[in-house]
């Protein structure tokens, strides 16, 4: 049935005075594919393409269903080179051409278009592309939520119709470009990665300047590292003999014997993790009976942020927290770190307020008049630590990383002036990396 004139409100865009705009029953065969219906159908089983075989870079046979067809269906639904094929459904005007000549039929899913007068359907194949990128598509689907493309609604929708030989060269300059274009999208995609990912990777970049000696200078009346380490030993015999802290059996006070990852500076010192704490431990092991009010108890993700939070915690008995606190107490100033799942976030204690520790949080205390907080802090997110994390990270479900690997982390100790001369740095260079988000 002839379709009314294309009027001038109907067209998207200009085209040259030799092109025409026209209907697509008036320049080809149009029809949807054959409704199965299994109670129904009978005939010799053949293959048939549906919406879920067609995509724009081609027909994907990996999926190939199997229906019954009659001889009169053979006739009506089997494809020829050259059909052109639309989705009627799903992604609406997804388009492909059939480019065999090997048995094949469709179903009602599609719309199979062929062309008449040697009509090249890839230049119209382009054209679906293009409207489907504009969205003209959308305008002539019906349905509200689940869109359909039916017959009457493909007729009506006008495409630009050049000399057949403009149509070759159109399709040629395409193919010609379209290498370009697809490395265009892989360069641009590389690019928005990078970009995504830089601020970041400036971060630990940052970090491990920092932690390599190459963010600050080194002043040799500042002292060493050597000597810092051997006051927080001596600091640390003392506290035992009094009896404020024990001996960590774990690690002993000994020079670090492994091979180091980088060079530092003279002035400074490897050490194990465990060496330079006063102690290392992790909270309860055993769930205990909530309540719902009183101490906060502290679980990973209370702190998987690299700060602490107590709004959201859940609370136990004083009675229990008191059990709990004797073995593990954390204080303002002490660091946590996560032990279980994202391992190695460190969060650090800025509260006075007690609460208690789940066995997913460890509890690091240190020596303030040796090691910075923050430089302590800044050390446990930087590379050097992170790495360790992961490769000492143990388990498939609920990853561990064990107290014994932890306090074997290997670590960097400049002169604690320094420390502070670090931290002063980053604070003053992160913030920026924050903006570059």
């Amino acid at each position: 049935k002839p379709l009314p004139e294309i009027t001038e409100d109907e067209v998207p865009f200009e085209i040259p005075e030799s092109w025409k705009w026209v209907h697509l029953n008036s320049i080809a065969e149009s029809s949807l594919g054959k409704t199965l219906d299994k109670a129904k159908n009978t005939g010799e089983l053949c293959p048939y393409l549906c919406s879920i075989n067609v995509y724009w870079d081609g027909i994907s046979l990996d999926t190939v269903k199997e229906a019954r067809f009659t001889e009169d269906d053979k006739l009506k639904y089997r494809l020829q080179y050259g059909d052109l094929l639309i989705c009627e459904g799903g992604d609406v005007g997804r388009t492909a051409i059939w480019k065999s000549n090997k048995e094949m039929y469709y179903q009602n899913a599609l719309h199979r278009v062929r062309f008449y007068g040697n009509l090249i359907p890839e230049y119209f194949k382009s054209i679906f592309e293009c409207y489907k990128g504009i969205g003209l598509i959308n305008d002539y689907c019906k349905g509200m939520i689940i869109k359909h493309l039916v017959q009457g609604s493909l007729y009506s929708i006008p495409f630009p119709l050049p000399p057949l030989a403009e149509q070759r060269r159109i399709v040629a300059k395409i193919e010609e470009l379209l290498p370009y274009i697809e490395r265009y999208e892989k360069a641009w995609s590389r690019l928005e990665d990078f970009n995504k990912r830089f601020p970041v990777d400036m971060q630990k970049s940052i970090l491990q300047l920092a932690i390599q000696g190459k963010l600050v200078e080194q002043r040799p009346e500042e002292g060493t590292g050597e000597e810092l380490y051997q006051q927080i030993q001596a600091e640390k015999q003392a506290l035992i003999k009094a009896g404020r802290i024990k001996k960590d059996k774990r690690i002993e006070a000994i020079n670090i014997q492994e091979e180091v990852p980088f060079d530092i500076p003279e002035s400074w010192k490897w050490s194990y993790l465990g060496s330079i704490l006063n102690k290392l431990t992790d909270g309860t092991h055993r769930t205990p009976k909530y309540a719902t009010s009183g101490v906060k108890f502290v679980s990973v993700k209370d702190m998987s942020s690299g700060v602490l939070s107590l709004e959201t915690t859940k609370h136990i008995t004083m009675a229990e927290h008191e059990e709990l606190y004797a073995r593990c107490d954390p204080v303002r100033g002490d660091m946590l770190m996560s032990k279980v799942g994202t391992t190695g976030v460190p969060a650090i204690v800025d509260t006075d307020e007690q609460f208690s520790l789940f066995v997913s949080v460890a509890l690091l205390k240190y020596n303030h008049s040796c090691i910075d907080e923050k430089y302590l802090y800044y050390l446990l997110k930087s590379p050097l630590v992170q790495m360790q994390a992961t490769e000492n990270t143990r388990g498939v479900g609920n990853k561990n990383w064990v107290l014994d690997a932890i306090a074997k982390t290997q670590v960097v100790l400049p002169p604690l002036a320094e420390q502070k001369r670090i931290v002063a740095k980053l604070e003053e260079l992160l913030p920026l990396c924050e903006r570059l988000k």
